[in-house]
């Protein structure tokens, strides 16, 4: 098979979909890998790594995601934007993050060009478990308090409040929605920054898990309606990090609930790429992350791993791999008929949406997976 990994242009976007060692793997089971110049530069992964490990270098992206349909699968790391739309064709394999519970158009498009498109979020586990999302929302998770703490700073426009570790002063408060992946590595670093924090969940078991992990140091609440507004109207930093595979993320924090916030509070959504869990979210770039609602600072990012690329580039690129190679050597169709998790992953296929939440969440009549393969 002859593989692509064009350079992502989302901005500020600079990981890459495979790192050298993939490149390795890939050439080493007879495959060609084709990689466009400077592709891994924002990674701190030059050219030459790859031309070492078996890539062909091109020029741009036309060749990078065979234009001339040479090129049998595309690896990428974030959705197509409405510039790649003109690569997107009939008889290509695409295998990234999509995120199309949010983002109709890139549905419609895909749908359109007849691509077959591969969806890491939802390759699903028997567990439940996302594999492929599991290493981003670790990295998102544990980033999540970070850029919070930066957002207080009173200079940044915050209440000016430190997250802990002044001896006579009390702690920031900061109250997690989701107990999930990210949600527990968010925990684990506002913890550490010294913090006060607060878990919410409607899973138990994820909550009875906090509680061991963190030694009864972070409290752990059953998620209500009232349960979230009396916890965030305390709040110093709200983290939202709420998942339903494939589906768009629930609204919990409303405008109305904002306004009663501490002025100078922070809100930092996780889930922005499923259409966030706050009411007034809307996407924002590391180029300008933040915007103002009633006085507090909202923080929504749709890339949050982009900010530390050569973190996040390795970790994706050791999730993805396995079922990179399994596509590779299979193809698309056997593949998936041989691995139910990553059946699951399949999102378009000739013309149809193959994945009934997302049809749910953009409006339009979609088939499961089982049928495409039937």
């Amino acid at each position: 098979m002859r593989i692509g990994v064009p350079k992502e242009v989302k901005n500020h976007e600079y990981r890459v979909a495979l790192t050298p060692v993939g490149v390795h793997e890939l050439v080493a089971q007879g495959h060609e890998v084709l990689v466009q110049t400077g592709a891994g530069v924002g990674s701190s992964i030059d050219d030459a790594h790859y031309s070492s490990a078996g890539a062909r270098l091109v020029p741009d992206a036309d060749a990078a995601w065979g234009a001339d349909g040479s090129v049998d699968m595309v690896l990428k790391v974030k959705e197509p934007v409405a510039e790649e739309y003109h690569h997107m064709r009939d008889g290509l394999t695409l295998f990234t993050y999509l995120h199309l519970a949010a983002d109709k158009p890139l549905t419609e498009q895909l749908i359109q060009s007849k691509v077959t498109a591969i969806a890491y979020e939802t390759v699903q586990l028997t567990s439940g478990a996302l594999p492929l999302l599991y290493p981003m929302s670790e990295v998102a998770g544990c980033l999540a308090p970070q850029v919070g703490a930066s957002a207080l700073l009173k200079a940044q426009g915050g209440r000016g409040v430190l997250l802990g570790g002044i001896g006579g002063v009390a702690n920031a408060k900061v109250v997690i929605l989701g107990a999930g992946v990210s949600g527990q590595n968010a925990a684990n670093i506002a913890l550490g920054m010294g913090a006060d924090v607060t878990l919410l969940d409607t899973d138990l078991d994820k909550l009875r898990m906090s509680f061991w992990r963190y030694s009864n140091r972070v409290q752990g609440l059953a998620s209500s309606r009232l349960a979230i507004e009396q916890q965030v109207k305390d709040a110093d930093m709200v983290i939202g990090a709420v998942l339903i595979p494939g589906a768009k993320a629930p609204k919990l924090v409303t405008n109305d609930l904002v306004a009663q916030m501490k002025p100078g509070s922070v809100l930092v959504d996780i889930a922005v790429d499923q259409g966030g869990c706050f009411e007034d979210t809307k996407p924002t770039t590391h180029a300008d992350p933040t915007y103002q609602v009633h006085g507090s600072t909202f923080y929504c990012v749709a890339n949050m791993p982009g900010a530390v690329p050569n973190t996040s580039t390795y970790a994706l690129t050791n999730a993805t791999l396995p079922y990179v190679v399994g596509l590779a050597n299979k193809g698309w169709e056997r593949a998936c008929r041989d691995d139910q998790p990553l059946a699951l992953g399949l999102n378009t296929h000739a013309g149809r949406l193959t994945n009934l939440p997302v049809g749910e969440a953009v409006g339009i009549d979609a088939v499961s997976p089982e049928d495409v393969l039937a």
